[in-house]
């Protein structure tokens, strides 16, 4: 089964503290994402639905069984900005 619909892909942003610190430090975007969502799924969903350019996508699964998503924007786009316009902060 694969999952096409960017908004069933990403459910929504992580925000934490350590997430935040990925936004400012290393312009990282973490995510919760469909577990059953691949890196390129994930990688055109966040272009698709934020209006960035991604440069990497990293997933882990913890052990809680929620998949996070590690996602990289090139240096065009600033994660703090991207949260900031989406009303996170």
């Amino acid at each position: 089964m694969t999952v096409k619909d960017p908004q069933e892909i990403i459910k929504y942003l992580l925000v934490t503290e350590d997430a935040f610190n990925k936004m400012q430090n290393e312009n990282t975007l973490v995510c919760v994402v469909e577990r059953k969502a691949n890196k390129k799924q994930i990688k055109k969903a966040v272009e698709k639905l934020f209006g960035v350019e991604v440069a990497k996508v990293n997933t882990m699964i913890s052990h809680l069984g929620i998949k996070k998503a590690f996602v990289r924007l090139t240096m065009d786009y600033d994660a703090l900005d991207v949260a900031t316009k989406l009303g996170v902060f």
